[in-house]
C-alpha cells in the first residue's frame, strides 16, 4: 500500500471515493430499505441529459459556469421531482413513465454528446467514471453535497424511516409524506451525482444499493446498517482502487465489480442471519 499512497492520484481519489462512500452507506440503506432501486437507476441516467446539454452550451456558446456537474446536479434533482410526483399520484403509469424518463435522458444526452464540437472526453468520464481524475474543486464539489445529504438525513431521519417502512401510518400521524417523499428522492439524486464520479452513471446503481443490501444481512437495525454500509463502501473503494492500480484495470467498473462480488459472498448467510 505504501507505494499507492504516494501516488497523488490514487489518494484523491480515496478521498473521492471516502465521500461518496459515507452518502451511498446512508441514503443506500433508505434505497434497500424501500426498495425503490429501480427509481435510483432511472435518476443515473436521467442525468446523463442535463451533463450532455451543459457540456453543449458551455463548448458552443462559451458559458464557463456551464460544467457538466452542474448538469447533473439540476438534472437529478428534477429527474427526482418528476418520478416522485408520478410515484405519488399515477401509481398505474408508474413503471412505463420511469422508463421513459430513463430513456429520454439518455437519449438528450447521446445527442448533445454528438453534436458538442470537439472530444468530449469529460463527458465520457461521468458515463463510465474516472475517479483517478478527482481534482480538489470536485473534492470540494463533493464534500458540500455529501454535508448536504448528512445533515438532512440528521433532521428528517425518523419521518425518512416512518415513510419508508408504513407510509399510512405517516399520514396518520400528520407527516407531511408527499414533501418528504421529495425531499428523500433528491437525496437520492444528490447521491448519485456524487457516485457518478465514482464508477459513472452506467454503474451507479452497483455502488448505491449493494453496500447497503449486504449490511442489511448483518444489521439489527438501520443506524447499524448504515454504519456497516459506509464502512463496505470505504473498504471496497480501497479494494477496488488497489486492483485497478496494479493490474491496470479500469478503476470505475473494477470497483463496481468489487461492489457485486461482495454482495454476492454475502447472499449466502442472509438465511442465517437476522435481516433488518
Amino acid at each position: 500500500m505504501t507505494p499507492l499512497l504516494s501516488s497523488h492520484f490514487f489518494v484523491m481519489a480515496l478521498l473521492a471515493g471516502g465521500f461518496a462512500s459515507v452518502a451511498a452507506g446512508v441514503i443506500g440503506s433508505y434505497v434497500v430499505v424501500k426498495r425503490i432501486a429501480f427509481i435510483a437507476g432511472s435518476i443515473s441516467h436521467a442525468v446523463l441529459g442535463g451533463m450532455g446539454l451543459f457540456l453543449f452550451f458551455r463548448r458552443t456558446y462559451d458559458i464557463s459556469w456551464m460544467t457538466p456537474i452542474w448538469g447533473a446536479i439540476i438534472a437529478a434533482l428534477l429527474s427526482s421531482i418528476i418520478i416522485g410526483l408520478i410515484r405519488l399520484y399515477y401509481k398505474e403509469r408508474e413503471d412505463t413513465v420511469i422508463a421513459a424518463l430513463w430513456v429520454l435522458g439518455m437519449s438528450i444526452g447521446v445527442i448533445s454528446i454528438s453534436v458538442t464540437p470537439g472530444y468530449n472526453v469529460e463527458l465520457m468520464n461521468f458515463l463510465f467514471g474516472n475517479i483517478l481524475w478527482a481534482s480538489s474543486q470536485d473534492i470540494l464539489i463533493l464534500a458540500g453535497l455529501n454535508g448536504i445529504i448528512l445533515i438532512t438525513v440528521g433532521i428528517f431521519y425518523k419521518q425518512f424511516v416512518l415513510i419508508c417502512y408504513d407510509e399510512k401510518q405517516a399520514r396518520l400521524q400528520k407527516i407531511p409524506v408527499a414533501p418528504l417523499y421529495l425531499l428523500l428522492l433528491g437525496l437520492i439524486g444528490l447521491t448519485v451525482v456524487l457516485l457518478i464520479q465514482i464508477v459513472g452513471a452506467i454503474l451507479v446503481i452497483a455502488f448505491l444499493t449493494l453496500p447497503a443490501a449486504a449490511s442489511n444481512i448483518f444489521s439489527k437495525s438501520l443506524p447499524q446498517m448504515m454504519i456497516l454500509a459506509v464502512a463496505l463502501g470505504i473498504s471496497i473503494t480501497l479494494i477496488g482502487l488497489s486492483i485497478s492500480f496494479t493490474i491496470n484495470w479500469p478503476p470505475g467498473a473494477t470497483i463496481a465489480l468489487t461492489s457485486a462480488t461482495s454482495y454476492m459472498l454475502a447472499l449466502p448467510l442472509s438465511s442465517r442471519k437476522r435481516k433488518f
